[in-house]
C-alpha cells in the first residue's frame, strides 16, 4: 500500500491489469503520481481521485508508429481508439525542430513525435518546391516530373546534410516514401540507410514497387529494404507491409523472415484493412499504371466528395486539379475469405507491429476550430484513423482470434516501444504497465471493445474504450473526450 506521504494523484481501481512486458495479468489497482505509475497491487491508496476499472482491462496505452494525423481533432479520434502516442515516422517532416515547436505551442491530447522526411528533403532539393513542412503539399508535389528525377551526387550530398541536421535536432529516425518516388535511384536509398546506421537511427520505408507489380523496375521494393539492412546494418522498418504487397504477401514475408533469421534488423507493421488511402496524384495511381495492381478507376473513392471515380478521364482531371486530394483505394476485399486470410497473415507474422497509417481529416467545408468536439458531420478520413487498434482487438483477440489478448496488446504497445527505445531512451518507460513506467494507460471493456468506423462513416469512434490516461492525465473519461485536456509530450531522440 502507498503511505500518506505517497498520496497518489489517481488510482485506477480494481481492473484486470496486464503488463505486456512481464506478462503480469491480475485484478489489481494502478496508482499514478507525477505522470508515472507508482504502484500496481491490491488495496492501494490514498489518492486524490479514483476511476473505477472493475470488469475492464487496464494496460499500457497503444503506440502508433505510423500516424499522419497532426491535429487535435484527429488525435482525439485516435485517443478514443486507445492510442496514447501517435508518431509521424513514415512520411516524416522537415525541419523537425519546427514541427516539435508547433505541436508544443498548440498542445496535443496524446504524445507526439517525428522522423526526418527524406521525401520532403528530396522534393525541395531536386524539384525546388518549398513544402513548409506540410504533408498535403508533399502529396501534391511528389508526382511532379521534376520531383521524379534522379538526384545528382551533389543533390544527394545536400539531402544527407539536411537529414543529418534533423537527426541532430531530435528526429526519431528517417522516413522514406520511396514508393512515391520511383525515379529515385537505389544508390540514393543506400546512402540514406548508411546515414541512419551511422547515427543509430531507425528508418521507416514505404517500399518501392515490388517486382510483381513492375517487372522491369530497377529493384524489387522488398529486396531493397532487406539489402539495405544487410549492407549498412541499419534498422529498417517495413511500413504497412500488407498495403504495398497485397496478394504477394507470402513471398515478401518469406523474404523478411529469412533476413531476420540471418541477423538483419528488419521489422514490419500492418493494419487490419483491405483498402489504403493516399493522395490521388501518387505515381502508382496514374491511369496507365492501375493495371499493375489489378485496379480500375472505380477502385478509387475521392474523399473530398465521396465519389467513386467513374472513368479514366475523371481520374486524370482529379490528378491534375487536386493531386494531394485523398483517395481510398480498394486493394483487398475484406468480405472475401481468401483476401481476408492474406491480410491476417501480415498481422499475425511473428512480431508484426500494429500501426494505423492514420490519415488527416478532410472537411467538405472550412475546417472548424481545432478544439471543437464532437467532430462535425462532414469530416472524412480512412476508418483506420478511428478504428485500427480496437479492430485489431476484435479480430485478433476476440473469440477464436489467432493471437489472443496479451499478444495483441504486446504488438500494440510493447513492440512499438522496443522498436524505438535504442534511439529514444524515453520509450523504455512506454509500452509497459509497472511501477516506474509512464502513466500512458488505456482502460477498455474486453466484451464490447470494437471498431465502429466504416468506409461510409469513417469518423465513428470505437466502442469499449472507458478511460485513456496520457502522462497521468485523463483525456478520455467514461468513454468521452475530456474537454481541454492536452497533456501530450514530445517523443524525441536525445
Amino acid at each position: 500500500m502507498t503511505s500518506p506521504e505517497q498520496t497518489a494523484d489517481l488510482i485506477l481501481r480494481g481492473g484486470r491489469v496486464i503488463d505486456p512486458e512481464s506478462g503480469f495479468d491480475s485484478v489489481a489497482d494502478a496508482a499514478i503520481a507525477g505522470g508515472r505509475v507508482t504502484a500496481v497491487g491490491t488495496g492501494l491508496g490514498p489518492a486524490r481521485a479514483e476511476l473505477d476499472a472493475s470488469g475492464h482491462v487496464v494496460t499500457a496505452g497503444f503506440i502508433d508508429v505510423h500516424s499522419h494525423v497532426n491535429g487535435i481533432a484527429g488525435l482525439r479520434l485516435q485517443a478514443l481508439d486507445g492510442v496514447t502516442t501517435a508518431l509521424e515516422l513514415e512520411a516524416g517532416v522537415t525541419p523537425v525542430s519546427s514541427a516539435y515547436r508547433q505541436a508544443a505551442a498548440e498542445g496535443r491530447p496524446v504524445n507526439y513525435g517525428f522522423a526526418a522526411s527524406w521525401a520532403m528533403v528530396r522534393v525541395e532539393t531536386v524539384a525546388g518546391v518549398d513544402l513548409g513542412g506540410r504533408l498535403d503539399r508533399l502529396l501534391a508535389s511528389l508526382s511532379a516530373p521534376a520531383a521524379q528525377q534522379r538526384a545528382t551526387p551533389g543533390q544527394i550530398a545536400a539531402m544527407l546534410e539536411r537529414l543529418s541536421a534533423d537527426l541532430a535536432d531530435g528526429a526519431i529516425g528517417i522516413g522514406l516514401l520511396v514508393g512515391y518516388a520511383p525515379g529515385s535511384g537505389p544508390d540514393e536509398y543506400l546512402r540514406v540507410a548508411a546515414l541512419a546506421a551511422a547515427a543509430g537511427a531507425p528508418t521507416f520505408t514505404h517500399s518501392r514497387d515490388i517486382i510483381e507489380f513492375v517487372p522491369g523496375g530497377v529493384i524489387d521494393g522488398a529486396e531493397e529494404i532487406v539489402r539495405a539492412a544487410g549492407e549498412t546494418g541499419a534498422q529498417m522498418h517495413y511500413c504497412h507491409i500488407n498495403s504495398t504487397t497485397q496478394r504477394h504477401i507470402d513471398r515478401v514475408l518469406g523474404l523478411v523472415g529469412r533476413a531476420q533469421q540471418a541477423g538483419s534488423h528488419v521489422t514490419i507493421e500492418a493494419y487490419p484493412y483491405g483498402s489504403g488511402m493516399t493522395g490521388i496524384g501518387a505515381a502508382f495511381l496514374a491511369p496507365e499504371r492501375l493495371g499493375e495492381r489489378g485496379l480500375t478507376p472505380q477502385s478509387l473513392t475521392y474523399a473530398p466528395t465521396g465519389e467513386r471515380v467513374a472513368s479514366v478521364d475523371r481520374l486524370r482531371e482529379l490528378r491534375a486539379t487536386d493531386p494531394g486530394g485523398l483517395v481510398i483505394i480498394k486493394q483487398l476485399d475484406e468480405d472475401d475469405q481468401a483476401d481476408l486470410a492474406l491480410m491476417m497473415r501480415s498481422l499475425t507474422f511473428p512480431d508484426s507491429i500494429i500501426a494505423s497509417d492514420a490519415m488527416p481529416l478532410t472537411w467538405s467545408g472550412a475546417a472548424p476550430d481545432p478544439m471543437s468536439w464532437p467532430l462535425r458531420a462532414d469530416a472524412v478520413t480512412h476508418p483506420r484513423t478511428a478504428g485500427t487498434f480496437c479492430r485489431s482487438l476484435r479480430m485478433l483477440a476476440g473469440p477464436g482470434g489467432p493471437l489472443g489478448l496479451t499478444e495483441t496488446l504486446r504488438r500494440s504497445s510493447l513492440l512499438p516501444a522496443r522498436l524505438l527505445q535504442d534511439r529514444v531512451p524515453a520509450m523504455r518507460g512506454k509500452g509497459r504497465l509497472r511501477a516506474g513506467s509512464d502513466a500512458d494507460i488505456v482502460v477498455f471493456d474486453p466484451a464490447t471493445v470494437s471498431d465502429q468506423a466504416t468506409y461510409a462513416a469513417s469518423t465513428r469512434p470505437s466502442t469499449g474504450i472507458r478511460h485513456v490516461i496520457v502522462n497521468g492525465t485523463p483525456v478520455v473519461r467514461d468513454g468521452e473526450i475530456v474537454a481541454g485536456a492536452l497533456p501530450g509530450q514530445p517523443v524525441r531522440a536525445t
